[in-house]
């Protein structure tokens, strides 16, 4: 998956676990609620190594362009 696609996916996962959450507090349902940190805090993973694919592209960009004026 590109960095992009990983933020984007962990971005709908912490807001659809935001939403179970809220739902399940609502309604007094405990597995849901729980249902929805385990998805918010799967979300806030995938935006991290999103993050991360995007510092190491980074990296090698100023490590080759480092190389070039060699």
């Amino acid at each position: 998956m590109s960095s992009i696609s990983d933020k984007i996916s962990g971005l709908a996962n912490e807001a659809i676990g935001n939403a179970k959450q809220a739902i399940g507090k609502a309604t007094d349902n405990p597995k849901l609620q729980a249902e929805g940190i385990a998805q918010e805090v799967k979300g806030e993973a995938q935006q991290a190594v999103g993050k991360a694919k995007d510092a190491v592209e980074d990296t090698k960009d100023a490590v080759k362009d480092t190389i070039d004026k060699i």
